[in-house]
């Protein structure tokens, strides 16, 4: 959001590394305005049900995505890298990402590029060096970096019309969205929330109230893990 200035000198500097990238204004899950149109439900719309209501942040985030997939299905762009500003990349590695992304990535694409290393696979397609492009069982959680094709934003618009979860909760659901997420491994991708103003999305909890979560939580997961992606 242009409000965020803290964060406006990481966006700028993701404009000049990223190849033909441009800025796109976020939507503010705070204001009534921007997300008049928005349908939220309680974590009721697919199966599992979702345990936590949604933030204000979290409506924004997900609306941000789909402003962008519907850019992509608007303008006809095949393929687009979509992050967050909250992104560093290691210019020498993203270069050889780039390379394994122009070998693999399709209009129906959709591919992660995290920053946290914990994805097992159920089918490695490609190695770059130290980067592997795979399937993974149990797609990762957070949409800070990920590649997306335009085909895979119809898909992604169609399904989300209405929303009850984080999308970054809801893209997990593959057999729900009939998107495949694959994911690149060893970008070097980094998380600096922590040094441009803190996250957007995350709320202090009471101590009283983590426990419950956890709990909550783990239930979820567990749900989730009984139906991984297969090759």
């Amino acid at each position: 959001m242009s409000t965020s200035t803290a964060r406006r000198a990481n966006a700028d500097a993701l404009v000049e590394q990223l190849p033909n990238a441009e800025l796109s204004e976020a939507v503010n899950g705070r204001d009534p305005v921007d997300i008049a149109d928005v349908q939220c439900h309680p974590g009721d719309l697919f199966k599992p049900h979702y345990p936590f209501a949604l933030r204000p942040a979290e409506i924004g985030v997900f609306q941000s995505h789909r402003r962008i997939w519907r850019k992509l299905v608007e303008e006809d762009i095949d393929v687009a890298i979509i992050t967050e500003d909250d992104l560093a990349i290691d210019p020498d590695r993203f270069s050889q990402t780039l390379e394994l992304l122009r070998e693999h990535a399709t209009v129906d694409s959709y591919i992660r590029l995290p920053v946290k290393q914990r994805e097992a696979p159920a089918q490695v397609f490609a190695e770059k060096g130290a980067q592997k492009l795979m399937l993974p069982k149990i797609i990762g959680l957070q949409c800070i970096c990920q590649v997306v094709g335009r085909e895979a934003a119809r898909r992604l618009l169609a399904v989300t019309e209405q929303i009850d979860r984080p999308v970054d909760t809801l893209l997990q659901m593959h057999w729900i969205t009939g998107q495949p997420v694959h994911t690149v491994l060893g970008t070097g991708n980094r998380e600096i929330a922590a040094q441009i103003g803190g996250s957007t999305i995350q709320k202090k909890i009471r101590p009283s109230g983590k426990l419950g979560r956890e709990w909550k939580r783990g239930i979820y997961r567990a749900q989730l893990a009984l139906r991984p992606q297969k090759p």
